[in-house]
């Protein structure tokens, strides 16, 4: 039963810090919620979508009249990722942008539950069915200068709310990268290569297990198959991406 104390408690609350849309700060009726416009906004991604890279469909290739390979997309087959698939809740445009902006830019952790929650969604059964859950590390000196780091932020709410272990120091960042902002597909790979290893103790974290490895956004794929390179190269069976957003172009 909630108390009176907790009942005026939040009424203060609402009106020193009003809910507000967390897509673009208007006015609401409750905390996280969103407004018509934003939440019209958003692109969740369903299915029909690529089973490897998660990418959706323009239309539905599970027609009995189309070939089941077409679940695969052409990307799938012509570049096969080094992760063993990746899952995402949105595409990053509108609302799902602005999420990720507050989140990373503008210290507004408390909507990486929210987050987590439509990221266990979108998992289907690959987060109830991993070993371990694994943030996407930030390099020590980044990390000084952020104070946080939203992949981490993400994964811990996203292990919680699934039971699931969160191992938030087993992946190190041990190069100092240049912000992915701006780069070329090219300079993104350059850019993180050999950035991750595994820490040294915390083999047995990896080693033959299904991992779901969690970062806030999707672009070239290219900081997560770094990641999934160090990971593999300790022995996971399987890594999982999951992220919140995925920046493309429109659906395959």
């Amino acid at each position: 039963m909630v108390s009176a104390a907790s009942v005026w408690t939040r009424r203060i609350g609402d009106v020193v810090y009003p809910p507000a849309c967390p897509g673009c700060g208007v006015i609401t009726g409750s905390h996280r919620g969103f407004c018509a416009q934003c939440w019209s906004g958003l692109r969740f991604i369903e299915r029909p979508y690529c089973e490897v890279l998660g990418l959706p469909f323009s239309y539905d290739p599970s027609d009995p009249a189309l070939d089941e390979q077409l679940l695969i997309s052409p990307e799938a087959i012509a570049n096969p990722p080094v992760f063993d698939r990746l899952r995402a809740v949105a595409i990053h445009e509108g609302a799902a942008r602005s999420l990720v902006h507050a989140l990373k830019y503008r210290d507004r952790t408390d909507l990486a539950a929210m987050m987590a929650g439509w990221m266990l969604r979108a998992s289907e059964t690959h987060v109830a069915d991993c070993d371990a859950i694994l943030p996407v590390p930030l390099h020590r000196s980044r990390m000084f200068w952020r104070r946080f780091n939203q992949a981490a932020e993400l994964g811990r709410h996203l292990a919680a709310q699934s039971e699931k272990p969160f191992l938030a120091a087993t992946l190190l960042r041990t190069k100092s990268t240049r912000r992915q902002v701006g780069l070329t597909a090219r300079g993104r790979e350059e850019n993180v290569r050999a950035a991750f290893k595994v820490a040294a103790g915390r083999e047995q974290d990896v080693f033959g297990k299904h991992i779901v490895l969690v970062d806030d956004v999707f672009t070239t794929g290219a900081t997560v198959s770094s990641a999934t390179r160090a990971l593999k190269r300790a022995g996971a069976v399987e890594v999982t991406v999951l992220t919140f957003a995925m920046a493309i172009s429109g659906p395959i």
